[in-house]
């Protein structure tokens, strides 16, 4: 009796074994979403026009994603944008329940070694972006200042998060390259308070300023020039201001062009969006075409031209290779750029 007993016990204890080393059935992307909140991490702070697109792009992909689970947009501003950005990698969940919007400006912020990179964007899900909108540094009328050739005659404030961001980089980058005065006034927290510190006469504007976001948020400005560009940041010029130069049709050496353009490239990413690494594939090719879907749908597009937002998508994929085209920068011409993006001390608050 007690052998067969424990040729019982033993049988039981193998059909355990057996059944546990089974491996789990594999949820479908519809069968995991459903019933979930999707966290989308906006890395500017509330009422701009990351935060506009942001909270659209919530609102519609929510209904393409399988499952229709309920996205939610939390904002995560500070540091330049490397908050939201090193977050997203290092800290959100790898299943999919987070995703996020950060600036353009983080490949190249990467490559060049800027400060506070604890990510490696050629590893993040690149689900897609909205589009490309000219980026421009503007002025306050009361600057003094007409051209960039004026600002190389007299100092000019401009308003900054951090030194990840356009807000810092662009008019840095023009000091280093062709001599401009720019003085970059970093520790605001998001664009709303650099606008409102314009206004205030704090600062004389700022740089990275998306145009399209611009024309929503104080067309008024743009419209009675209070606020007006000096430079575009882009592949071609806007067909709002054909008269105001790109980055690197600025008078410089062929040398210095090419390395405007550098500087210029995230304009090519747009406003990007991306899950952390590690995803399931199967869940992040669900999240592209949800994203893919959204931008092509008929009620997106409509609400999109009432807010005046610019679209012009970039499906996951070439997001990606454009991502991957910015880490592969020929080392000779990332040895010229990087002292210009990321010198020593670069990260030090300027009083």
């Amino acid at each position: 009796m007690w052998r067969n007993a424990s040729r019982h016990a033993a049988g039981a204890a193998c059909a355990v074994f057996a059944f546990s080393a089974q491996p789990a059935i594999a949820q479908s992307p519809a069968e995991f979403f459903a019933g979930k909140t999707v966290t989308m991490i906006c890395s500017a702070a509330a009422g701009g026009a990351v935060d506009l697109n942001a909270r659209q792009v919530a609102k519609h992909i929510a209904r393409f994603i399988p499952g229709n689970p309920t996205v939610v947009v939390r904002n995560m501003p500070g540091g330049g944008h490397l908050l939201a950005t090193n977050f997203l990698y290092n800290q959100a969940p790898r299943d999919g329940t987070n995703i996020g919007t950060v600036i353009n400006m983080m490949p190249l912020h990467q490559v060049t070694g800027g400060q506070g990179v604890h990510f490696d964007t050629g590893k993040f899900n690149w689900l897609g972006s909205t589009g490309v909108s000219n980026l421009t540094i503007m002025v306050w009328h009361t600057a003094g200042v007409k051209s960039i050739e004026d600002v190389k005659k007299r100092e000019v404030m401009l308003g900054a998060t951090g030194v990840g961001s356009g807000s810092y980089l662009y008019g840095y980058a023009l000091n280093q390259i062709l001599g401009t005065r720019f003085k970059m006034v970093t520790g605001y927290k998001g664009i709303a308070d650099i606008d409102l510190a314009t206004e205030r006469g704090e600062v004389h504007g700022r740089s990275g300023a998306s145009l399209s976001g611009l024309l929503k948020e104080h067309p008024e400005w743009l419209r009675s020039r209070k606020l007006f560009p000096l430079v575009q940041i882009g592949t071609q010029r806007d067909k709002l201001y054909p008269d105001v130069p790109l980055f690197h049709e600025l008078d410089a050496t062929p040398d210095q062009r090419e390395i405007l353009k550098v500087v210029a490239s995230p304009v090519l990413i747009g406003r990007p969006y991306l899950a952390p690494p590690g995803v399931p594939a199967d869940r992040v090719d669900a999240l592209r075409k949800a994203f893919w879907a959204a931008m092509k749908d008929a009620e997106f597009n409509k609400e999109a031209a009432a807010l005046s937002l610019e679209l012009n998508p970039i499906d996951g994929p070439t997001l990606a290779k454009v991502v991957q085209d910015t880490l592969n920068t020929p080392p000779g011409l990332l040895a010229k750029v990087k002292p210009i993006l990321a010198p020593e001390g670069m990260g030090k608050k300027k009083k």
